[in-house]
């Protein structure tokens, strides 16, 4: 057990709520629009340090003048997230009052959402920031790159906008961009070979077949120098001046999923579309657990519902040995959770 219990004032529709959490699976259930999803994504927010769904603005209770999370942990540390109507935010943890939650108090999450069973037939940004998302649990500088690629590539793409610019006024950004562009796709493609060595393996201990699966990263060009990508950047000017943005690079790459050879988009039963899902879960718990040496907690957010009884089982048998947090429209107890 990881998570004693979280109190929320003020967020969403939670004027105060407590959550007491058990030793092993913890089930808040409720009707659709009670706020179950509220308050995972309350504990979220005071684990790594920022919602999965929403800005603050939108995540504070309609007339209230601030919001507050107070998570406490079995072993006595306390973590409180404040947020004051204007914009100010701050984290109180190990009694240091900071504006970001330091990368010391952040702890590991598996979240499954049930937007995520359709994450095979999304769109490409939404697999990019899915996959984003996990591997930056893995390693904070690429994190930092996301974020810092991201920054540069909307100042880019703002003064692309303007009318008067010219090739020099963007190279500044092209350099970062080529720079972090890189070391993106270095990254991205090294995560994906590891979850291809046992993604098929994983996905059939789930199915129960002998289908093949894998993810392959569609980039915009083979290209692993940081010159090669800036002269690219440099090529497109032009291009990218009339349509007013960077058509090119890291942020525009796709993941694809192909299941016995052809993509699995189209060839891919529903079932089997879930099991491919659900084994990515599995492989993130996991990978987390080798890289950063923490049983990440489990988040599920009423994906039961939408799962046959095999595949719940096979969910909460796989993560037996993690704190997990469950919410349910009806509570599921004829599921084993030992």
């Amino acid at each position: 057990m990881i998570i004693k219990s979280c109190k929320i004032t003020n967020f969403r529709n939670h004027e105060f709520f407590v959550l007491s959490c058990w030793k092993e699976t913890t089930m808040i259930s409720g009707e659709n629009g009670s706020g179950k999803t509220s308050i995972l994504e309350a504990i979220y927010e005071a684990m790594r340090g920022k919602s999965f769904r929403a800005v603050d603005r939108d995540i504070l209770m309609k007339g209230a003048d601030f919001y507050r999370v107070e998570l406490e942990y079995v072993n006595g540390e306390e973590i409180v997230v404040v947020y004051e109507n204007g914009g100010k935010k701050s984290f109180l943890a190990g009694e240091k009052k900071t504006a970001r939650l330091p990368k010391k108090y952040k702890y590991p999450v598996v979240l499954f959402e049930p937007d995520d069973l359709n994450l095979i037939n999304s769109s490409p940004s939404h697999r990019r920031e899915y996959f984003d998302r996990w591997f930056g649990q893995l390693n904070d500088n690429y994190s930092s790159q996301i974020n810092r690629y991201n920054k540069a590539l909307k100042q880019r793409n703002e003064l692309l906008k303007s009318e008067l610019v010219a090739p020099n006024a963007v190279f500044s950004w092209n350099v970062l961009l080529s720079r972090l562009g890189i070391g993106i796709w270095k990254y991205r493609e090294e995560m994906i070979k590891q979850i291809n060595e046992c993604l098929t393996k994983v996905y059939r201990s789930i199915a129960d077949n002998d289908d093949i699966v894998q993810i392959r990263l569609k980039r915009d060009a083979e290209i692993n120098e940081e010159s090669i990508y800036l002269q690219k950047l440099e090529q497109i000017f032009n291009k990218d001046k009339v349509l007013g943005h960077t058509s090119f690079g890291a942020h525009r790459d796709n993941y694809e999923f192909w299941f016995n050879g052809r993509l699995a988009d189209g060839s891919a039963s529903r079932g089997e579309v879930r099991s491919i899902v659900i084994a990515l879960k599995f492989i993130e718990a996991d990978m987390i657990f080798k890289t950063v040496g923490k049983a990440p907690i489990v988040l599920l957010d009423d994906v039961f519902s939408e799962l046959d009884e095999a595949r719940q089982k096979a969910l909460v048998y796989n993560f037996k040995k993690n704190q997990v947090i469950i919410t349910s429209v009806n509570a599921v107890e004829d599921i084993e959770t030992s």
